[in-house]
C-alpha cells in the first residue's frame, strides 16, 4: 500500500485476514479489527494491505481515549469480535490436578490452557446474553435489571480465576461493595 498514514475508522483489506477497519495508529502500525481474524497490529508498510474506502487521514500517535475505548467495546460488542486474552504467563504449559477425596481414585489432570479457554468462552457467553437481554422487546426495563444484577453476581461468582489472567483489564468483575464472594 503506498499512503502510510491512515485514519480510524478507514476500512482495509488485508490479502491474508480478510476486511477490517482501523481502530487505532501508532507510530509504525495500525490496529485493525479484522471481521475474521479479531485486532491485529499490523506494520503501515504492509503490502498486503490495500485501502477500501479512506477516513480521517492523521498522523497522531497512539492514543487511549475514551472515545477509541468506546468504539472498541461496541465493535466488539455487536461485530461478533472476540479479543484475544492471553494466560498469565506463569500458568504457561501448567497442569491442573483435580484429587479426589477418596485416594483409591484416580486424580483428574487438566491443561491450564485448556481450562483457561473454558473460563474465557464462559466469560464471553455472559456477554452475548447480557447483549441479549439488553436488546430484548419482550423484557420490561425492570426484568432487564433484575436478570443484569444476577449476571453480575456471576461475574463476581468467577473472581476467583482472575489469577489466570495475564492482564488486570479483562478480569472478572463483580458488584463493588468491597467484599469480594
Amino acid at each position: 500500500m503506498e499512503q502510510t498514514i491512515l485514519g480510524i475508522g478507514t476500512r482495509l483489506q488485508h490479502t491474508q485476514h480478510g476486511p477490517g477497519v482501523i481502530v487505532g495508529v501508532r507510530y509504525a502500525t495500525y490496529l485493525i479489527s479484522f471481521i475474521n481474524a479479531g485486532i491485529k497490529e499490523v506494520d503501515k508498510t504492509d503490502t498486503n494491505l490495500e485501502e477500501i474506502i479512506p477516513a480521517n487521514v492523521s498522523a497522531e500517535v497512539e492514543t487511549q481515549s475514551e472515545t477509541e475505548k468506546s468504539l472498541l467495546k461496541i465493535l466488539k460488542m455487536w461485530g461478533g469480535i472476540t479479543e484475544t486474552v492471553p494466560l498469565g504467563d506463569k500458568w504457561i504449559k501448567g497442569m491442573m490436578l483435580l484429587q479426589p477425596a477418596d485416594k483409591t481414585l484416580k486424580p483428574k489432570e487438566i491443561p491450564i490452557e485448556d481450562f483457561f479457554h473454558k473460563i474465557v468462552m464462559l466469560r464471553d457467553r455472559l456477554r452475548v446474553l447480557e447483549q441479549n437481554i439488553n436488546s430484548s422487546k419482550n423484557l420490561s426495563d425492570e426484568e432487564k435489571v433484575n436478570i443484569q444484577q444476577y449476571i453480575t453476581r456471576c461475574y463476581g461468582s468467577l473472581t476467583t480465576f482472575n489469577v489466570l489472567f495475564k492482564n488486570k483489564e479483562q478480569h472478572f468483575v463483580g458488584e463493588k461493595s468491597g467484599k469480594e464472594e
